[in-house]
């Protein structure tokens, strides 16, 4: 049996990088994807993709997780059309890198909003839902906002927003249980168009000699939300080749 056969699986930002390879796999896995981002043509494009590469089931919602009115627009949707929910995987994010003396309260306000509130927002949202299948939380940090992990020199907006949607996730994970297990994924530096500067080579120092592929960010992803990690909640899962060691 598929290790998503039958759920409902909502997942943010999955137009692309990680949360498209996730809307992807979870597809293969049995699951119905409910795809949540802001461009309708690459919405479209990611359902075509899984129902004719996967033989799967989805359906994209337009909404931006940053505004109340759209999150409840998807939650109408969701209430309608399956009654229920199984997964919820907060995954929209925003890098941004600026200088200390660059950053100005337009730039905190966007990245707080996408990195850790609208997760916080999502999750107040679809609890009730969520509570009643015993579901599965699932948020995206970055190895950033680890603790024992301080790197970039301009990266004071991404990595504080990061480790808030950490702290926030153990909060979560000792809260809802038994009821909802709730991880996070911290990915490393992931071959994603949320990099514009294509030339990986300077990322040299990762142990393991290379940047990850979306798809293998995916695979820790499905693993969290399966029933392989039934006994596993408030945990925070690197996926980054060993950079974090250093």
């Amino acid at each position: 049996m598929r290790r998503l056969e039958g759920r409902i699986a909502l997942i943010t930002g999955a137009t692309s990088g990680i949360g498209r390879a996730s809307a992807r796999l979870f597809a293969a896995e049995g699951a119905e994807v409910v795809c949540v981002g802001r461009d309708e043509a690459r919405g479209a494009t990611v359902v075509q993709e899984i129902e004719e590469m996967h033989a799967g089931r989805a359906r994209f919602i337009a909404a931006d997780v940053t505004l109340a009115a759209d999150i409840a627009k998807i939650l109408e949707v969701v209430k309608t059309e399956y009654g229920r929910l199984d997964v919820l995987f907060n995954n929209a994010g925003v890098f941004v890198t600026r200088a200390i003396d660059e950053i100005d309260e337009a730039a905190w306000e966007r990245v707080f909003r996408t990195n850790a509130k609208a997760a916080m927002d999502m999750t107040a949202a679809f609890l009730p839902l969520l509570q009643e299948s015993k579901g599965v939380i699932l948020n995206t940090a970055s190895i950033g906002g680890l603790p024992y992990h301080i790197a970039g020199s301009k990266t004071y907006l991404y990595a504080s927003s990061k480790a808030a949607l950490i702290q926030f996730t153990k909060l979560c994970a000792l809260n809802f249980a038994p009821d909802v297990r709730v991880n996070c994924l911290a990915p490393g530096i992931t071959d994603t168009p949320i990099y514009t500067n294509r030339d990986f080579s300077r990322f040299s120092g990762i142990p393991m000699g290379r940047v990850a592929d979306a798809l293998e960010v995916a695979r820790a992803a499905l693993f969290l939300v399966s029933d392989e990690a039934s006994y596993i909640t408030g945990a925070v899962l690197p996926v980054d080749g060993g950079a974090s060691l250093k």
